[in-house]
């Protein structure tokens, strides 16, 4: 008859890499979580693209989400709201898989999975490495996400396939990436400001580092908010250089970059031009990050759950 192993099992922090969580798994579970974050408040991140709109056309002038939302759903239909989400489904699946595998290596490099330690350094270094790498799966897509989300965007692009080949066509390969500096100038700030303070809220609300849902979920939403907020002038200058190919302004057409899209978005707006959306932004990223983490580490407790089963 066997005799059951009486050896000590090796503890492991659950925040970590625990020793029997694979790569294959680690991807899967930052896909999951990617998917599940952009398409839930999807359309919530529709109305604050319409909105960030330098010198847009009469007809597409929103003055807040539910006015935003309300015109939307009426002038153009219900299901323009989710118009382009079959870009971010398709590139947040590997993006947000990519970005997770980097992020809980770069963080177990740098010896921040012992347990009861809390590392903030680690932390928001981790997500500046895995927002880099993420983003440059990302970029492209959502740039015809965000063109698919204009007003009359139905006009030009059939559907996503369609929208790339017209960029592509118009503008070449570097339409795809002429965003990407001024969105790791945004996702870098924010990713590190995010999961600096995920990091250190979950710690403090859950100092065992068990899986536990609330904490989780709650430390997410308000980590995602306090980001976003702070970096939302980022992200106004990406949408204008994303959405330049759309625009009828010889200017904003034209635009080149970072500092030549902060010189205009000042010169015509001032300094309130720069918080354009940011109450729809915020109220995206909350529920978005919560519901990222909550499914990340959802994901990752199952997978931990079923190894340690088979041991």
């Amino acid at each position: 008859m066997a005799q059951p192993n009486t050896e000590p099992v090796e503890e492991y922090d659950y925040e970590g890499l625990p020793p029997n969580f694979s790569v294959l798994q680690n991807l899967t579970a930052g896909a999951f979580a990617g998917i599940a974050e952009h398409t839930v408040m999807y359309p919530i991140d529709a109305i604050k693209t319409r909105m960030q709109i330098l010198n847009p056309t009469p007809s597409a002038v929103y003055n807040g989400m539910i006015q935003g939302g309300y015109r939307i759903a009426t002038g153009e239909g219900i299901l323009s709201l989710w118009r382009g989400m079959s870009s971010v489904v398709v590139g947040a699946g590997p993006a947000h898989a990519v970005y997770f595998l980097t992020y809980e290596a770069v963080k177990h490099m740098m010896g921040a999975n012992q347990a009861g330690v809390h590392h903030p350094l680690a932390a928001a270094l981790s997500g500046a490495c895995a927002t880099t790498v993420s983003d440059a799966l990302m970029n492209p897509f959502d740039v015809i996400k965000q063109r698919m989300q204009m007003h009359n965007s139905r006009q030009m692009y059939k559907s996503m396939p369609d929208c790339a080949r017209y960029i592509y066509k118009r503008e070449g390969v570097k339409a795809f990436f002429i965003s990407y500096p001024t969105t790791l100038s945004m996702t870098i700030p924010y990713t590190s400001l995010q999961f600096l303070a995920y990091e250190t809220l979950s710690t403090t609300m859950n100092p065992a580092k068990k899986y536990d849902p609330l904490s989780h979920c709650t430390a997410g939403a308000l980590a995602g908010g306090f980001a976003a907020a702070l970096t939302t002038p980022m992200d106004v200058m990406k949408t204008m250089l994303q959405t330049r190919g759309t625009a009828t302004d010889t200017e904003l057409r034209n635009v080149s970059g970072f500092k030549d899209s902060a010189r205009i978005l000042y010169q015509r707006e001032g300094f309130r031009g720069f918080f354009k959306g940011v109450r729809p932004r915020v109220v995206t990223a909350m529920p978005s990050t919560a519901i990222c983490w909550s499914a990340y580490e959802a994901c990752k407790a199952y997978f931990i759950s079923k190894n340690d089963a088979t041991i």
